[in-house]
C-alpha cells in the first residue's frame, strides 16, 4: 500500500479537527437557541397570567 506524504496527514488531521470544532460549535448554538426559546415562552407564559 502506498503511503501519504506527510504534508497530506497533516492537513487532513487540521480539517479533520476543524471539522469536528464546527460540529461542537453547532451543538453548542442549538442548546443555546433551545434555552433562548423555552425563555421566550415562559416570558409570554407569564405576560399573559
Amino acid at each position: 500500500m502506498n503511503t501519504l506524504p506527510k504534508e497530506y496527514l497533516v492537513l487532513f488531521n487540521a480539517v479533520t479537527d476543524a471539522v469536528k470544532a464546527l460540529e461542537d460549535l453547532q451543538k453548542a448554538l442549538m442548546n443555546v437557541q433551545c434555552q433562548a426559546e423555552d425563555l421566550y415562552i415562559t416570558a409570554d407564559e407569564q405576560e399573559t397570567t
